[in-house]
């Protein structure tokens, strides 16, 4: 991977986020409603303190200068404050990446564990009984309700067997090894099983044409074995088609399991962003979603990277 491409799409991406920022700041304030519409409707807050609080977040400016002043503190670090905390929004959501991070991390590793030996030896198996059970598999995988998931598996673990907890991040009290895997589980089965479902069709997919490709049949006829020429001919150029797709998944970690971590009580961003949008914490979702902008352009350039590694024949002058 040349370097100086690097930097350019690192370079590339600073008027993409511009582009991005300006696009969710209009989105955002051309929303019905507004921030202080939770102290609006509570009568003990006076019409002159509702103004100050206004003054204090800068909402009393036209919207053009709010996103300036929104822009320029961004840039430096200084996120602003939550409107329904008071605390730094740098704060609130550093301190719940890292459950994210734990919960994603995990159910990707899983994931990526799983879903590349079912879509290979489905590809290898194609159309034979066995790639029709995982393509059934796959498919109940990827059409089932997230959240309808997440109830069955508490009702079935949790409240009929009592093998696990229900939901939160550790016990109080506790926050053993143990104690945080067995919260931890159930999250991360639900967050694995719809990405298994999706990986392994595609690695199959991927495996599917390569192993049709005139070199492969040169390798078998050369004497080699199957495995050998799953493993060190056709498999990396099946990745190939699958990266972007992995890539992508894997920036949805920063931007946080919504419905999982809801379901879960997991204390982690895509919680913390259910709870801004209940609150209209402006500050808030804008740092969110400019992280998870953030994070999809690097999971592109990571993708690039990873395409060169793949195939030595990509080269980027």
């Amino acid at each position: 991977m040349n370097a100086g491409h690097v930097l350019r799409r690192l370079l590339g991406a600073i008027p993409l986020l511009f582009g991005i920022s300006l696009l969710l700041f209009a989105v955002i304030h051309l929303a019905p409603g507004g921030p202080l519409d939770v102290y609006a409707d509570n009568p003990s807050v006076s019409p002159a303190a509702l103004e100050q609080i206004r003054k204090a977040y800068g909402l009393d400016q036209p919207i053009p200068v709010q996103y300036v002043l929104w822009l320029k503190s961004m840039v430096l670090g200084d996120w602003g404050y939550s409107i329904r905390t008071g605390r730094p929004v740098l704060q609130e959501v550093t301190e719940r990446l890292g459950p994210t991070l734990e919960l994603g991390g995990l159910a990707m590793l899983v994931s990526l564990a799983i879903a590349l030996p079912l879509g290979t030896i489905s590809a290898a198996r194609r159309h034979s009984l066995l790639d029709h059970v995982l393509t059934f598999l796959s498919f109940a995988g990827i059409s089932l309700p997230v959240f309808w998931l997440a109830l069955l598996l508490q009702l079935l673990f949790s409240i009929a067997l009592g093998w696990l907890p229900s939901a939160g991040y550790q016990t109080i009290g506790g926050g053993s090894f143990g104690d945080r895997l067995a919260h931890i589980a159930m999250p991360a089965a639900v967050l694995s099983l719809a990405t298994i479902a999706s990986w392994s069709r595609y690695i199959r997919s991927g495996m599917v044409d390569v192993l049709d490709q005139d070199y492969i049949r040169t390798a078998y006829a050369k004497g080699l074995r199957e495995p050998g020429v799953i493993l060190h001919h056709a498999l990396r150029n099946a990745l190939i088609p699958a990266v972007t797709i992995i890539a992508l998944d894997l920036a949805s970690i920063i931007s946080g399991a919504v419905i999982t971590e809801t379901v879960f009580a997991w204390p982690g961003i895509g919680r913390l962003f259910i709870e801004s949008m209940d609150g209209r914490d402006y500050p808030v979702l804008m740092g969110l979603m400019m992280l998870g902008s953030l994070a999809i352009v690097l999971a592109n350039i990571a993708a690039d990277l990873a395409y060169a590694t793949l195939d030595p024949r990509i080269r980027y002058d």
